[in-house]
């Protein structure tokens, strides 16, 4: 059971921290298309990691997998909220650029 969590913690670190050192946000140091094959590649693997540890059953596999998914969707979530952030920026400049009529609306 501890082991498992190991293996999980293991697995969320290493994915984060590929995550941030290709760019979650943006590329860091290559071209849009560089980093999209990168990430393309992450996913690659992961699925035939994926695949490799059902048909196997190496249980500190599939511990480190699960760890792994928990570090992607960490890594999805703070780009989706950059987005957001980006949106409510350009919302707020929009909004401040528009005439007020003489009621206020």
């Amino acid at each position: 059971m501890i082991s498992d969590l190991i293996y999980a913690l293991i697995g969320f670190g290493i994915m984060f921290a590929v995550l941030i050192g290709i760019g979650i946000n943006e590329p860091r140091g290559t071209s849009i298309k560089t980093w999209c094959y990168g990430y393309l590649a992450i996913a690659i693997v992961f699925d035939l990691l994926v695949i490799f540890a059902l048909i196997s059953g190496y249980s500190q596999l599939t511990g480190f997998l699960l760890g792994s998914s928990a570090g992607a969707a960490t890594g999805l979530g703070i780009h989706v909220a950059h987005h957001i952030s980006e949106e409510n920026h350009d919302e707020k400049i929009e909004n401040s650029k528009k005439k007020k009529t003489i009621f206020g609306l």
